[in-house]
């Protein structure tokens, strides 16, 4: 497997199995913004999929890290990157929680939805 392709595995986390425990990875803090109609769908779909190890409005929780960071922007982790963790799990870099087992039954159209909706977020919070 070559380097690229790796890196992007490594990428993004979907962390699943973790309670929901509130952020204390120094995670942003606040309201969640309100996100336009357009995504709502993808909100739901990440509330109902990442949220409890990412956090309410991928603000991160104690079992999962926060897309609100420059790591996670688009020039570093792409949306292949957040495609392909749920389907095939990935190895911990960028965090202290343990890898990320693949996500059973989360399909790739609906990751197509929750993408936006991360994006959105990361532009609120200007990531980029």
């Amino acid at each position: 497997m070559s380097r690229k392709v790796f890196i992007v595995l490594l990428a993004a986390s979907f962390l699943v199995g973790c309670s929901q425990s509130k952020s204390s990875s120094g995670a942003a803090s606040g309201p969640v913004p309100k996100a336009p109609a357009e995504l709502a769908k993808g909100e739901a779909l990440f509330n109902a999929h990442c949220a409890r190890c990412h956090g309410e409005g991928a603000k991160g929780t104690d079992h999962g890290p926060p897309f609100l960071s420059k790591i996670y922007e688009p020039n570093h982790h792409g949306d292949a990157a957040f495609q392909l963790a749920p389907q095939r799990g990935v190895r911990s870099h960028h965090w202290s929680f343990g890898d990320m087992p693949k996500i059973e039954g989360v399909q790739p159209e609906e990751v197509n939805e929750i993408i936006p909706y991360i994006r959105w977020l990361q532009k609120q919070a200007g990531i980029f």
